[in-house]
């Protein structure tokens, strides 16, 4: 009785609102998950989302919102920080797809066509009323066109973004598509466009540093593909094949700082699921775990500075035959 209750209750509280503004009272699950819990986002229930900016600290942001798969994937520095379910426009009403800036932000924000219903953490995408905010999220489209997000999700993102970034909206609601493994690199550039396959073919790395010359470095280590790529400023600078004898099915962060002295050291960073990590230093013994050709290694660490993230994960980047045996000639462990 209390369940059928409180639906009527929220039907009606949609209804009022005009759906695309409708508050946080269908938020369903409010957890957030561990970070590679990411790799399966069609598991997400309806509220649910992940969240591990430290994987990606710097860098430029982009949002994707895929409306056949319902949820939303934010991007920093070219990689996956954060997943979240979503409820786009029902028809009739729908969402509209495209390349969008953030024309403006209100935390507090009350719609001007649905009586003034309250927007939480509105971000506006179109001047006509299209935004993303924190809304119902009953596991379906629902809304008048806005892009519902989970309240803690929508205010976290709502915290890192800035005017003028990008959010890129792809996909068709009325036609659902699931999929195993949401992409850890972005599927898209800052303009919307296609990246084309960066995967490797008969060579054991390539490394074209000057696609971007400057910019925060983050080094993906793919334990599942067996290889590693570097990003520069959100662009793919560097990819090489790898031996990494590493079962651990956890995503970890690893960051280049300096300590007393001036000395630099690669310490963990603590991500949800793994909290224990933070602080903790590199040890050789999971340096040993991997090797990679030493052309590329020598490349890699001439360009390091402190700030440089290294993201150790079981999400592909995009290789043919993930997994698969590999026998590299002239390859090198790294070094702390």
């Amino acid at each position: 009785m209390t369940v059928t209750l409180s639906r009527r209750l929220m039907i009606a509280t949609a209804v009022a609102a005009g759906l695309c503004a409708s508050t946080a009272h269908a938020q369903g699950a409010k957890a957030s998950s561990a970070a590679e819990f990411a790799r399966m986002a069609d598991q997400l229930k309806p509220g649910q989302w992940v969240w591990a900016p430290q994987i990606a600290p710097k860098g430029p942001l982009l949002v994707y919102v895929d409306l056949s798969r319902q949820l939303a994937t934010v991007y920093r520095n070219g990689v996956r920080i954060a997943v979240s379910t979503i409820s786009s426009g029902r028809a009739g009403y729908e969402t509209p797809t495209g390349v969008f800036t953030i024309l403006q932000k209100d935390a507090d924000h009350k719609s001007n066509k649905y009586n003034s219903a309250p927007m939480p953490y509105q971000q506006r995408l179109t001047w006509d009323g299209v935004a993303l905010h924190a809304g119902g999220l009953p596991g379906y489209p629902e809304s008048h066109g806005c892009v519902h997000l989970p309240m803690g999700f929508s205010q976290a993102l709502f915290k890192i973004t800035t005017l003028g970034a990008t959010v890129v909206v792809a996909g068709d609601a009325a036609k659902p598509m699931q999929a195993s493994d949401a992409p850890l690199l972005a599927p898209i550039d800052a303009t919307g466009a296609a990246r084309p396959p960066e995967g490797l073919d008969a060579e054991e790395y390539r490394w074209t540093p000057e696609r971007s010359p400057t910019g925060p470095l983050t080094i993906v280590v793919s334990k599942r593909d067996q290889a590693i790529v570097v990003l520069r400023n959100g662009v793919e600078i560097g990819r090489s094949r790898a031996q990494i004898a590493d079962d651990d099915p956890g995503t970890h962060v690893i960051n280049l700082t300096t300590g007393p002295g001036g000395a630099e050291r690669w310490l963990y960073v603590g991500v949800p699921g793994h909290d224990a990590d933070a602080g903790q230093p590199l040890d050789e013994a999971a340096l040993n775990r991997v090797r990679m050709p030493r052309g590329f290694y020598e490349a890699v660490k001439g360009q390091l500075k402190p700030g440089a993230t290294i993201l150790v994960t079981q999400s592909s980047v995009g290789e043919g035959e993930p997994g698969r045996p590999l026998t590299i000639l002239d390859s090198v462990t790294p070094t702390p």
